[in-house]
């Protein structure tokens, strides 16, 4: 069995490098919705400072991965210069283009059998493969085929909060700190860094912040996936990688 972890850190584009066509496509239900200009401005100020939650109007600046059975990783992530390499223990830090983070990432998945992620299937898997094909990159798996693990044959895409959901049954979907804090996991979050701070630090500068942050991010999820395949996996799917 080998088991890779993967999450992903993204940030938007400023608000005025946009056209004015998306602009008036991301912003003409405001008018619709209120006439009172203070919310209005509230709305516009969201959807300014949420450019980074797609990838269309988003890029990635940091890709992680962990090998869980190797106890090993790397992060591909943005810096002023492009090339360095830095040893942080478990990890290791690659500064990279974001067209380079991303043939590194297919290139390394090729030989993995199950790929975890939390919220990925909904967000990582196809910011990844959107951002691959703006930049002329093939995906060399395809993570995002089919939803259930009974469905999956090629390679396992374990979306750990899809399965905490039991696939989105329950009512409300929990955030990787509520998860972390339900199950005794120490939350990222502990570290004083969310995903929301992200763009603020990239505007700073703040590179290696964020690398680290995304591997406290890593190692939360990792954690919650051996919670989840000792407890709730399947037999068939403990049975096959046992």
């Amino acid at each position: 069995m080998s088991t890779l972890v993967c999450d992903i850190e993204t940030v938007g584009e400023s608000w005025d490098s946009l056209d004015t066509i998306t602009q008036k496509n991301l912003t003409r239900w405001i008018a619709r919705t209120t006439d009172n200009p203070s919310e209005q401005e509230t709305y516009l100020y969201g959807i300014q400072h949420s450019l980074g939650l797609s990838p269309f109007t988003g890029q990635i600046v940091a890709i992680g991965v962990y090998d869980i059975e190797r106890n090993e990783g790397v992060v591909y992530h943005h810096d002023e210069v492009f090339g360095k390499e830095q040893d942080a223990g478990v990890f290791v830090y690659r500064s990279r283009s974001e067209k380079e983070m991303l043939e590194d990432f297919w290139d390394g998945v090729k030989e993995y059998d199950i790929l975890v992620t939390f919220n990925g299937r909904r967000f990582d898997v196809p910011y990844l493969m959107i951002r691959s094909v703006v930049h002329g990159v093939i995906p060399s798996r395809n993570f995002a085929e089919h939803r259930y693990l009974s469905q999956q044959k090629e390679v396992h895409h374990v979306d750990v909060l899809d399965q905490l959901t039991f696939y989105g049954t329950l009512p409300k979907r929990p955030s990787l700190h509520q998860c972390c804090r339900a199950f005794g996991i120490k939350s990222p979050h502990n570290n004083g860094v969310g995903g929301e701070d992200v763009a603020e630090l990239f505007l700073q500068k703040k590179f290696r912040d964020i690398a680290d942050h995304n591997t406290h991010d890593i190692i939360a999820t990792a954690e919650l996936y051996q919670k989840w395949f000792t407890y709730l996996a399947p037999l068939s799917f403990k049975n096959k990688y046992l």
